[in-house]
């Protein structure tokens, strides 16, 4: 089997490349890089950074994922998934502690690409995925407030975790700015109603444009300047910038390493969920390990030239195909359009107030909110609903790094208790009624076990989790029959730990001078042992293909 497997749908998709085709193309990525304007600039913004890193950002990883990609459709680039982990970031490392954890995100998403393991991230628990991406949303909203308010907070600074940053509200609300707040409302109303008259031009594009000419007017004839917009807070360079390598040192990478985990999770379930939902709609199959190498090296590249980290968008992706995208030229076309839009129309957007941008990100938050699911999933048991919560809470209050480890590490712990409550031992002294029995041979009598002899069924995995539990169902008869046998037909694995389990009860029999038997176990459970050398220990006569050889067996030693 190949370890490095990397196949670019943009060269085999080219192969039977036609003219109606790039038309198709053309028209989607055209649409695609006009929808991803306002939401790149808005996500620049929200992480801390300049309006145009955020386009930057957009062109160079939306380039590259479409590139190198494993989805024909997929459109790469800012997210809002990232606001908060590159908020804190920046507050605490600087723009270049970023770039660092960045791109060490990007050899760890290369590396799980290269390694195949797009596939593990299918087994993150769906209740930490909505939970994490629901206290993203809520702390979004969070960070719009004093943008929707105009807020003035008279030269404080505002706090970078969610309590923090609503009691500084709740103290200044008094210098609420009731233009800043009709600015956002009527955005929030442009970009909610757009849909119902227009399916094409996105309601964000709608809204900054209607919003940022009305703003202009009153300021320009009516005197009306307290609305902030993006020029009176930013300088805005209408230029690619030249690649930088950051300085690094061995403290910041040890630092920032948790977080470029973080952000390597996090852009991995992004962009394989995006992928999988447009391989449902277009019954296309995309290739995740070779997606995945193209979300690291676009992570790798990216930061170079100041940009933030990118994933694939769910949003800007269903665009692409519902405007008619076909293959990845559309991606690579929206990034054209937004390199074009950055050289010659970026001095445009300094007149763009900072509270439509709020209005759009409010938008974008309750969109990531999934508050229907949210609500659908607390009627789910209760091991589903606390992993939900903790995430939830633990996303907002502290972090996502740590709502993640910590929602992992739970759900793991329910995982196995739940395990351990279907694993069961029974003991069986008087007879097995063939009708019950799968690995018996034919027979229609009743088995008859001997006196001296106890039979064990244990029915489930064999693993740390439970490995205590056999001795404890021992330890509770308190007898000392002859021989034991232990049925494992339905052991569909064993770890080191019930490898271990198992020696000592073998040893400790044989000091009693009683004998193990062991029926019906699988070939995998079987190898297993075998491996660990434990048939050596325990005799390869008492290892019996099913019960009616183990009974046998039984006899014989009863008879010795």
């Amino acid at each position: 089997m190949k370890v490095f497997d990397f196949k670019p749908r943009l060269f085999s998709a080219l192969k039977n490349y036609s003219k109606e085709t790039f038309m198709a193309d053309l028209m989607a990525g055209i649409i695609v890089g006009i929808v991803a304007l306002p939401l790149a600039i808005a996500f620049g913004i929200a992480s801390g950074v300049s309006p145009e890193k955020g386009i930057i950002t957009a062109i160079i990883a939306g380039f590259i994922i479409s590139l190198l990609g494993g989805s024909k459709v997929q459109i790469g680039g800012p997210t809002g998934a990232f606001i908060v982990i590159i908020y804190g970031i920046i507050q605490q490392y600087g723009e270049a502690g970023l770039i660092v954890a960045t791109l060490m995100a990007g050899i760890l998403l290369i590396l799980l690409g290269v390694f195949k393991l797009g596939a593990i991230i299918k087994f993150i628990p769906y209740p930490i995925i909505v939970g994490f991406t629901s206290g993203i949303a809520v702390t979004i909203f969070t960070t719009q407030i004093a943008d929707i308010f105009g807020l003035n907070f008279g030269g404080e600074k505002v706090p970078g975790d969610f309590i923090g940053k609503w009691m500084i509200y709740f103290r200044h609300f008094d210098t609420i700015n009731w233009w800043n707040t009709i600015v956002s409302i009527a955005s929030i109303i442009i970009i909610a109603i757009t849909p119902r008259f227009s399916k094409k031009i996105p309601g964000s594009l709608i809204a900054i444009i209607v919003v940022t000419a009305v703003v202009y007017l009153l300021k320009t004839y009516a005197g009306i300047d307290n609305i902030d917009t993006i020029g009176d807070r930013f300088t805005i360079k209408s230029e690619l910038p030249d690649a930088t390598m950051p300085a690094l040192n061995w403290e910041a990478i040890k630092d920032l390493f948790p977080v470029a985990i973080t952000i390597a999770v996090l852009g991995a379930i992004e962009s394989l969920l995006s992928a999988t939902v447009a391989d449902g709609v277009t019954g296309d199959k995309h290739d995740s390990n070779t997606e995945l190498i193209a979300q690291g090296t676009a992570n790798l590249i990216t930061p170079l030239f100041g940009g933030i980290p990118a994933t694939g968008a769910i949003a800007r992706t269903m665009t692409n195909i519902n405007n008619g995208g076909k293959t990845p030229v559309a991606g690579i076309i929206h990034a054209v359009v937004l390199l074009l839009i950055l050289l010659f129309l970026m001095p445009l957007a300094q007149y763009i107030p900072m509270a439509c941008l709020a209005g759009v990100l409010v938008i974008v938050s309750y969109n990531m909110s999934e508050w229907r699911t949210f609500k659908a999933l607390l009627k789910n048991p209760k091991s589903d609903v606390t992993v939900l919560l903790i995430t939830f809470f633990l996303t907002i209050i502290f972090d996502l790094t740590i709502a993640i480890e910590v929602g992992l590490v739970i759900a793991c712990i329910l995982f196995m208790r739940r395990v351990m409550e279907t694993t069961e031992i029974s003991v069986i002294k008087d007879e097995i009624d063939p009708n019950d029995e799968l690995d018996i041979a034919v027979c229609e009598e009743h088995l008859i076990i001997p006196a001296g002899v106890e039979v064990y069924e244990i029915n489930g995995p064999y693993f740390f989790g439970i490995a205590t539990k056999f001795e404890e169902t021992m330890a509770q008869l308190g007898d000392r029959p002859k021989v034991r046998v232990i049925r494992m037909r339905k052991v569909p694995f064993i770890d080191s730990t019930g490898i271990h389990n198992l020696t000592s009860l073998c040893k400790m029999s044989q000091k009693e001078k009683i004998t193990i038997v062991l029926s019906g176990v699988n070939e995998k459970v079987h190898n297993t042992l075998e491996k660990s050398g434990f048939y050596e220990l325990l005799g390869k006569q008492n290892i019996c293909p099913n019960i009616n050889v183990a009974l046998d067996r039984a006899k014989e030693i009863m008879n010795l």
